[in-house]
Parts: C-alpha cells; sequence; structure tokens
C-alpha cells in the first residue's frame, strides 16, 4: 500500500504540471497550415485520384516493367525495399509527394512483422507513466504523437480501425484511484484528439460488462475497474491497403520480389541500383534509383550488409507472443488490459474479428522469416490470464498461436549502444542506403515521412508537393460508413454451387455483410458482385464470414499471389483459427489456381507450402504439449 501511496503523491504533484502544460498556452499538436504540408489543390488531387472507382490497380506485369524500365540513365527517385507497414508508408507518402517511386517485398505486404502485431493502435498511456514518474517532457511529447497519429490512422482508414474500451480491474482501493487518476490525465493530454472519456465502473457494473472477469483471486477482491480507449485494427489489411493505395497513387509495388545485390558508382560507391530477383520466376533483372530506403523491418541489417560487410547491426529483435481464444473469454466490444502482473508484465485480451486475443511476451530471439512461439510462452500467456478470469483457461482452446519479431532499433551514429529504443530510428551510414526502423504500427505514417524527408535530402530529390498522408484516406476508407454493410445485405444475394454443382441462393447475411464492408470498405460492393455473379458466395470455413468471391477478388485486386498470402494476410483465417484455414486451402488453392492459371505442380506446391506455414501456428490441433495446468 505504501508504494502505490507514494506513486499517487508523485501523480497528484505532477497533475498540476501537465495541466498547465495542457491549458497554459504550449502548442501540443501541430498546427502547419496545408500548403506548408503540401495540402490544398495537391491533396484534393491525390484524393481524386485514389478515389476514381474507373481506375484499376496497374498488374503485376505492368508493375515488375516499371521497375525495369528505371534505368541509370533514368532512375526511380526512391526505391523502398520492404512491404511491410513502413515500408508501404513510405511508398505511399513518396508517390503522393509527386516522386518516382517503386517497392521491392521478399515475401508478401505485410508477411513479417506488421501481421504478428498486437492489433492495437496505442495512444501512449504508458509514455505518460514515464513522463509522470521521470518528469520527462521528452516522454510527454511521445505521448502527444502518439495521440496525434493514433487519430490520423483511425481517421484515415475507418473501415479497418475503431475505437476500442479497454478495461483494467482493480483489487486495491489505492490501485483504484491511481489509474483513475492516471486515466484521467490521459484524457486532459488526449484533448481533441480524445476517443472517448475514460470512466470507473463498481464491481456489479464490471462484472455485467465483462462476465468472465474474476470477482476474487488469491487473498483479493475486485473493487472495480477503470475504462479508457484505445485503437484497434485490422493489420494485415490495413498493410495491404496501403499497399495498393500508393500503387494507385503512382507507386510500382512488386511483391515475392527480392534485392539480391546493390549495384554502385565506381568513383563515388554510392548505391545507384539493385538487382532483383522475381521469387515467382525466378528471373533477376537491375533497377535504379537515386535512393534506396531500407525498410526491411528485422531483416534491415541483412539488407545494410549487402552495401557495407562491415555494418554495425541496428536491430536488436524482441520475441512477441499471441494466442487465439474462442469468443466466449471476452465479451464483444470490451478488452482487458493489466498493465501490471505479478511479476511487472503487461497482459491483455482483447476482442478481435470475433474471437478473443491474448497476449503477450517480451523476450530476446534469433531472426527468421517464420518465428514460432515456444510452448511455456503459450502456457505463460495462458498463466497470467487465468489469474483475472472465472473462466478455466484450457490449453485446447487456443484456436492458433503465433509470434512476431519487433525490430527494437540501437542508433548506429549513438555513442552508447546499449540505449535500446522502441521510437524508430532513421540513418544513412551508407551513401543512397537511407535505413528506417524501430518504432510501432501506431506512428507508421510520421516515420515513413521521417524517411521520404531524409532521401529526399540524400538524393536532392525536387517532391512537387510536402507530405499529404496526414489527411489522406486509404483505399476503400473515402465515403465509408458502419451503416454501409446495410446496403449489401439489402443489395446482394450469395450464389454457391453445392457439391453435385447445383447453383443454391443464399442470402448475404448481417454477418457476412459486416465482414466485407469492415475488410474491404467502398469496394465491398465489388466482392458482393463476384459472389453473387460467379456463384462465390459460399462461405470457405464454417463459422467464419470469410466467402470464396473474396480469393478471387483479391487474386485480381489485391497482388494475392499465394494461398498463403491469402489465409494470413488478405483474409485472417490463419490467424484466427488454424484448423479452420487448414480446412479451407483445398478450395483457397483452385480458385487462385484459376485466376493465376497455375498447373498440377504449382497447387500441389502451393498446397504444401501453407501448410508448412500452418505448422508455425501453434494451436491446440497442430502442438505437442503437457497440459498440465491447463486441461
Amino acid at each position: 500500500m505504501s508504494a502505490t501511496a507514494t506513486r499517487l503523491r508523485r501523480l497528484a504533484a505532477s497533475t498540476a504540471a501537465i495541466a498547465a502544460v495542457a491549458g497554459g498556452g504550449v502548442i501540443l499538436f501541430s498546427s502547419v497550415s496545408a500548403n506548408e504540408r503540401g495540402g490544398g489543390p495537391a491533396l484534393e488531387a491525390m484524393r481524386r485520384r485514389i478515389n476514381d472507382p474507373t481506375v484499376l490497380l496497374p498488374s503485376r506485369a505492368v508493375q515488375e516493367s516499371a521497375l525495369i524500365g528505371a534505368s541509370s540513365a533514368n532512375p526511380l527517385d526512391i526505391l523502398v525495399i520492404g512491404g511491410g507497414a513502413t515500408g508501404s508508408g513510405v511508398a505511399l507518402d513518396a508517390a503522393a509527394r509527386g516522386l518516382r517511386v517503386g517497392l521491392v517485398e521478399r515475401e508478401d505486404f505485410s508477411s513479417g512483422t506488421s501481421s504478428r502485431s498486437t492489433k492495437l493502435i496505442h495512444g501512449g498511456v504508458r509514455y505518460l507513466e514515464k513522463a509522470v514518474f521521470n518528469l520527462d517532457y521528452g516522454q510527454l511529447k511521445l505521448v502527444f504523437h502518439a495521440l496525434e497519429e493514433r487519430k490520423q490512422v483511425i481517421d484515415n482508414a475507418p473501415h479497418l480501425c475503431h475505437a476500442l474500451p479497454c478495461m483494467t480491474p482493480c483489487f486495491d482501493w489505492f490501485e483504484l484511484l491511481y489509474y483513475w487518476v492516471g486515466l484521467k490525465m490521459y484524457d486532459l493530454v488526449a484533448g481533441p484528439r480524445l476517443l472517448h472519456l475514460s470512466r470507473y465502473y463498481s464491481e456489479k457494473e464490471s462484472i455485467e460488462l465483462f462476465p468472465t472477469l474474476a470477482r476474487k483471486g488469491k487473498d483479493r477482491r475486485l473493487r472495480g475497474t477503470v475504462v479508457y480507449y484505445d485503437g484497434q485494427m485490422n493489420d494485415s489489411r490495413l498493410n495491404v491497403g496501403l499497399a495498393c493505395t500508393a500503387a494507385l497513387a503512382g507507386a510500382a509495388i512488386l511483391n515475392h520480389a527480392e534485392v539480391v545485390s546493390f549495384l554502385k558508382d565506381e568513383a563515388s560507391e554510392r548505391i545507384i541500383g539493385a538487382r532483383i530477383r522475381n521469387n515467382l520466376s525466378g528471373k533477376e533483372f537491375d533497377t535504379y534509383a537515386k535512393v534506396f530506403v531500407n525498410a526491411a523491418g528485422p531483416f534491415c541489417d541483412s539488407v545494410r550488409k549487402m552495401a557495407n560487410k562491415d555494418a554495425q547491426p541496428m536491430i536488436c529483435p524482441s520475441s512477441g507472443v499471441h494466442v487465439v481464444l474462442p469468443d466466449y473469454y471476452s465479451p464483444q466490444g470490451m478488452g482487458l488490459i493489466v498493465p501490471k502482473t505479478k511479476d511487472g508484465r503487461v497482459v491483455f485480451m482483447l476482442p478481435w474479428l470475433g474471437r478473443t486475443l491474448a497476449g503477450t511476451t517480451d523476450s530476446n530471439t534469433a531472426i527468421t522469416s517464420l518465428p514460432e512461439p515456444h510452448e511455456d510462452e503459450i502456457q505463460f500467456i495462458l498463466d497470467a490470464i487465468s489469474d483475472y478470469l472465472n473462466v478455466k483457461v484450457r490449453r485446447t482452446d487456443v484456436l492458433s498461436a503465433w509470434s512476431g519479431i519487433r525490430p527494437l532499433a540501437v542508433d548506429p551514429k549513438a555513442k552508447n549502444t546499449e540505449s535500446i529504443s522502441r521510437d524508430h530510428v532513421v540513418s544513412e551510414d551508407y551513401p543512397g542506403l537511407v535505413t528506417i526502423t524501430g518504432g510501432k504500427w501506431t506512428t507508421y505514417r510520421s516515420m515513413a515521412e521521417d524517411a521520404v524527408d531524409a532521401a529526399i535530402k540524400s538524393g536532392k530529390l525536387t517532391p512537387g508537393s510536402g507530405c499529404l498522408t496526414q489527411n489522406l484516406h486509404l483505399i476503400g476508407g473515402d465515403g465509408w460508413e458502419p451503416s454501409s454493410f446495410t446496403v449489401l445485405a439489402q443489395q446482394y444475394v450469395r450464389l454457391k454451387k453445392s457439391q453435385n454443382g447445383k447453383i443454391v441462393p443464399g442470402v448475404m447475411d448481417t454477418a457476412v455483410a459486416k465482414h466485407l464492408s469492415h475488410a474491404y470498405g467502398t469496394l465491398a460492393d465489388q466482392v458482393a458482385t463476384i459472389a453473387q455473379n460467379e456463384n462465390l458466395g459460399k462461405r470457405l470455413a464454417h463459422g467464419y464470414p470469410f466467402l470464396e468471391a473474396e480469393v478471387a477478388y483479391c487474386a485480381r485486386h489485391e497482388y494475392c499471389e499465394s494461398a498463403v498470402d491469402f489465409i494470413a494476410r488478405r483474409c485472417r483465417l490463419a490467424f484466427l483459427d488454424t484448423d479452420a484455414a487448414g480446412h479451407s486451402l483445398p478450395r483457397v488453392v483452385e480458385i487462385l489456381a484459376a485466376e493465376h492459371n497455375w498447373g498440377k505442380s504449382r497447387k500441389k506446391q502451393e498446397m504444401q507450402k501453407a501448410k508448412e506455414f500452418l505448422e508455425t501456428f501453434k494451436s491446440s490441433r497442430n502442438a505437442r504439449f503437457h497440459d498440465g495446468k491447463h486441461q
């Protein structure tokens, strides 16, 4: 109690200071004019270009030809290496400024860390706690920045992002007061970027809102909860949306294409080109650019070592494991976050796409393209959440479990290399190669802006405008409303083939209509049209709203080139239910084969690769475990 009381006294002492900052004339948010940031006519022109319904995404062949056509005499302005959130954000930002941009991604857009996140768009509440107790204005500025970027991510992709209430249980009156005061300060700091006001709920009200929350624990009793709001997203679909928006803005983007070596100017040693391998065809070609942006996430050091084999590492990789449980573990529309468990870690349970997402861990790991969760990490998460639930937490309930690698960054120019940052680092430690790494999903847009600014400086580029991405909707976001799904439900039917080949009509039920509306935004009617007109209205897996029509749509309009691309990144079935994803594979491969003209050999190869991929998701059905405590 004394430790909590001390923290409360510090909190109270800092409240007045932060209130003074918030209300004393200090500018918390950017007030740069639209013209200075490249708004005005340039922004309106880019919005019209992205939202023009008559404009189709360039085909993969066209995109590859554009990269091949960039010569030493007529180079691209920027070539981005890596198609995760940051890389795709860089491509969009640069293309929107009027620069000639290319992007290559070794696997698929969002195939790495960007699809394996916590799915939260954080407003920086933990930075606020550090700012208060360390009296650190630098940490406070991080809170302001995170809050601003959180609001912009949600506003620019409203179909893929939403506000989520998060409940923090308190088993001590001092603890309850501490979190209530702290989150009220968070509301104050958020100002115009506030999603909703935080509030206190009594024990009775809390149980009504979160029925599986335990009233009693070991020598403790629930005193109440404090609920605050953060953002939640469908991360890989947001990433794919970024990549496709960049393509509409003029970027030549190519997934399944890998940089195998750099080409350097003999006199200056500056990087001027790259050798690219198309991993689908095996063919290689050269492309040229004035500046290269390394946004390869955990793999950025391997890219840097292609330029300079003696480059000092920038990445300190950390593993974050998440598990997916049935929906009854948490109510729809309410998350549970414990900021500090008995061993000092953060634990959460969040409703996500009709299931419950729980996590997470934070431990050192090796860098690999397909990280796997360790059984003890899964058991740790189950142990941690069981302390706060009245439901028996069982290992057999785990529908999917995965690991993601966080690329924590060390600035190679910093004298003290022990200072690992959760913020991002931009560095040009080799002429012509700008590296952007670290950071987090919430701030991808400002990270991309910083990287493009650095690339412009490095290559002495002349953009047509300033940064436009602060107020630029992603594809499918402009004009979308939460009620848009009702149009799909009323105007479309799902036609599907039965096993004997007969066409059977089905309703566009609310679950499917809502899913399509949230996944594709204003483009959902195109998927519904395929379901209706091409007899692809059947669900891919029992109990999930994903349709066969989505496979065809993604192959045609979202650069979906493999079965794994679809089950992991275009729809989220691999992350939601590994077993269901496995059952859907034959039909997914069959539809993709028809779209891409695959032969028997390629279909067999796709099935094998997808099965190997799913084996890295340690659900209860594809993992061996000793189910001692969680039976």
